[in-house]
């Protein structure tokens, strides 16, 4: 699978990239919101001009009765508000909807980071409310909070 955004490539991660991306999620200004993952199986990297920039995910919950998507994304510091993770969320997004059929996503970022928060509204996701306690902050393993935002198919941007 690859998909392309306006500047971005998705596609999946290969052994090549994880060096990259193990490199990424250790600069402070990612891992403040971002632990190491345990495995990169499933993500897929965000590539710009043909270098591994970040990785984004996506999970889906199949119960009928709440089916919904949720994404992640993490990109290096050196790219931070040039729009390229909103160009990955709105092409992953546009994914999901368009072909796994999703009339519904959902993104949680620490309720404390703006940055992602502003890119994921210029997307069309939309504050639902502040989880309180909801996410462990690896380095001082005090919990914080979370603000749940969500999408509709129709609010996409």
């Amino acid at each position: 699978m690859e998909l392309r955004g306006s500047r971005v490539v998705l596609r999946p991660v290969a052994e090549g990239d994880v060096a990259v991306l193990e490199r990424i999620v250790r600069e402070p200004e990612v891992a403040v919101w971002w632990p190491p993952p345990e495995t990169y199986t499933g993500m897929l990297a965000v590539v710009l001009d043909g270098a591994v920039i970040g990785a984004i995910q996506f999970h889906e919950e199949n119960d009928p009765e709440y089916r919904h998507a949720g994404i992640d994304i993490f990109l290096t510091a050196r790219q931070h508000g040039r729009g390229l993770g909103t160009d990955a969320v709105r092409t992953l997004a546009r994914y999901l909807v368009t072909e796994r059929g999703h009339h519904r996503l959902t993104i949680d970022p620490a309720a404390a980071n703006t940055a992602a928060i502003r890119c994921y509204g210029k997307v069309g996701f939309r504050p639902v409310g502040v989880m309180r306690a909801y996410e462990l902050d690896h380095r001082t393993g005090l919990w914080r909070d979370g603000l749940l935002m969500d999408l509709l198919a129709a609010e996409l941007v």
